[in-house]
């Protein structure tokens, strides 16, 4: 999971898709699945996501393929607590965030040595 700088006031699907790496065509089923999840749409339907709709997507990615829950089983938890999940979703980030130092770090010393 990485960190998003979500600075615009909307985002259309395509952007949203490149951004947390699902496709175009899996944010539509989840928008079907989860009613949290509600894009506004303009004139001709094109769909707008808030960065508040992308940080429940990226909650969502979190429960569907970092934790491999079923879509059943994530509707579920974004239901029960949804600020638990995202709780958890950020700890994961930052962890994997201090991972990736420590391992160029690692591989920093490892070349001095050589």
């Amino acid at each position: 999971m990485e960190s998003i700088d979500l600075t615009k006031k909307y985002y259309r699907i395509r952007e949203v898709s490149e951004l947390i790496d699902v496709p175009a065509s899996t944010l539509r089923y989840w928008e079907s699945m989860f009613p949290k999840l509600r894009p506004r749409r303009n004139a001709k339907g094109t769909r707008y996501y808030t960065p508040a709709d992308v940080e429940t997507l990226q909650q969502i990615r979190y429960l569907v393929h970092d934790k491999g829950l079923k879509i059943d089983a994530a509707i579920q938890q974004m239901r029960i607590g949804p600020d638990t999940v995202a709780t958890k979703a950020r700890a994961i980030e930052r962890l994997e965030k201090i991972r990736a130092q420590l391992i160029s770090l690692r591989d920093s010393l490892t070349r001095l040595k050589a």
